[in-house]
């Protein structure tokens, strides 16, 4: 029983124990008799000698608490590992010792990309097995959330002077994240043109696959596919509404007006919230568009702005709930056409509609369109980081991500549906063959039909815009 006193003391210490003396908390919780009976003999020696004792004896015991830490962590160490062992078989067989050496010498790589999408983890599942069995390299893909997180990372490595031993090797980017480790020096100089599979993009009658966002990728970033935005429509609802889908962004705005309600766009803080913005304001600045490819300025900034924002103010009360609530999430837009609210979205993945529709969350009247002034489109990147360790794997992996095969395969709508970066004049014919399909989904993008792509502006306008539209109407969202 602890006297009244001692528990005083208890209430005093634990009001401020843990700044003056964290040993007592970290170390002593790691015994195992804790995990088993909540009070170990450790802890229960030490509040009675404590109860005793008083607050202000505590800072004659911290020898004491250094020894019970370290006596009681490697206490938890010895246990966990016998624990451990318990449940290893009793014998290991020559071959399974082989095993597991063979194992410990591969190469890791580890490659961060968005984890969003259940296509592109199946798609780098699959990679990881191949560069396996191929290389004897693992690859471990780090699901993000968001890109960012992987370069302030990075930028906090090089922050902490760890220059040799990263913990990001490879890193899915294009644009703004793009610009920001190329000008902080987070990216690995020069190494694209040593993969011989590079040579397959023609560079050299394709800019793009040496351009991001306006960017010269100047070899620190290799291009892996490429994406446009597309638009999707519920045809059932068009022929009901008496409407015709939009086929310029001006034709937009008119059809929001004659079918109020069902269509909208998520906030800029969403990719693609900020791809319609961008695609916006090229499409209504037809005889200023030069200026959207050289780095943004104020005074450039306000000679756009005023077509977007009349735009915008004439489309916003006609969109889903009168555009007093927006979207947070690109994710939404796909829900809210399946549950027939919405009659016309918008995505930046064309394969990512038929998948929809063939996982039933999209009815089969679907119908995936491009827009007639043009389709924002980009190239996106796997970049190798300066500070990695494994280099030499890594370029392996990613040789392999732009092969004939692996391009293919990511190509496939059934996998993803990216489309890939290769020159198919570049192919053997062999080569060309992987990518032929012979069924193609009601739903999917006719891209048969010519379209014209408008490229992504320089990344500096990206947040100059998205701060132009926080201010202008974020006071409401």
């Amino acid at each position: 029983m602890i006297p009244n006193s001692a528990l005083v003391n208890i209430k005093r210490f634990g009001e401020k124990g843990f700044s003056l003396y964290p040993s007592l908390y970290i170390g002593l919780p790691y015994s195992r008799e804790l995990a088993q009976h909540g009070k170990p003999r450790l802890y229960r020696f030490f509040l009675k000698v404590f109860c005793h004792c008083g607050l202000n004896a505590l800072p004659h015991f911290q020898t004491l608490l250094t020894v019970l830490l370290i006596t009681t962590m490697l206490f938890s160490a010895s246990s966990i590992a016998k624990s451990a062992a318990d449940y290893e078989s009793p014998q290991r067989t020559a071959d399974q010792n082989v095993e597991l050496n063979s194992s410990s010498k591969k190469p890791q790589v580890r490659f961060h990309a968005w984890g969003g999408s259940a296509q592109v983890n199946g798609y780098l599942q699959w990679v990881a097995g191949q560069v396996n069995q191929r290389f004897n390299i693992e690859m471990q893909h780090v699901k993000l959330a968001d890109t960012s997180d992987a370069v302030s990372r990075v930028l906090a490595e090089k922050a902490a002077g760890n220059h040799d031993n990263g913990s990001v090797d490879l890193i899915w980017i294009n644009g703004e994240n793009f610009a920001a480790m190329k000008k902080h020096g987070l990216l690995a100089r020069s190494w694209v043109e040593e993969l011989d599979n590079f040579a397959l993009t023609t560079p050299e009658k394709n800019p793009a696959m040496v351009t991001d966002f306006g960017e010269a990728t100047l070899g620190m970033e290799a291009p892996w596919g490429k994406a446009s935005m597309v638009f999707y429509y519920r045809s059932a609802h068009m022929k009901a509404l008496n409407v015709t889908p939009p086929q310029t962004i001006g034709e937009l705005l008119r059809f929001a007006q004659k079918a109020p309600g069902r269509f909208t766009y998520p906030v800029p803080n969403d990719y693609l919230g900020i791809s319609f913005i961008k695609y916006a304001a090229i499409a209504l600045n037809g005889d200023k568009q030069s200026l959207f490819y050289q780095p943004v300025t104020e005074q450039s900034l306000q000679v756009v702005l005023p077509a977007l924002w009349t735009y915008l103010d004439q489309l916003h009360p006609n969109m889903w709930q009168q555009g007093e609530y927006m979207l947070r999430q690109a994710s939404q837009l796909q829900r809210l056409v399946g549950t027939g609210e919405l009659t016309l979205a918008f995505s930046f993945t064309a394969a990512e509609i038929p998948s929809a529709v063939n996982r039933f969350d999209l009815p089969d009247d679907v119908r995936t369109y491009a827009m007639q002034d043009g389709s924002l489109a980009n190239v996106h990147f796997v970049g190798l980081t300066y500070n990695s360790n494994n280099k030499s794997a890594a370029k392996t992996v990613v040789n392999f991500l732009l092969s004939p095969e692996a391009q293919a395969e990511k190509q496939k709508l059934a996998v993803w549906g990216d489309d890939t970066v290769l020159d198919m004049t570049a192919l053997s014919k062999a080569q060309t063959m992987l990518f032929k399909s012979d069924t193609v989904h009601a739903s999917a993008l006719d891209k048969s039909q010519s379209a014209v792509l408008l490229a992504e502006p320089h990344a500096s306008w990206t947040d100059a815009l998205r701060e132009a539209w926080f201010h202008r109407y974020g006071a409401r969202y």
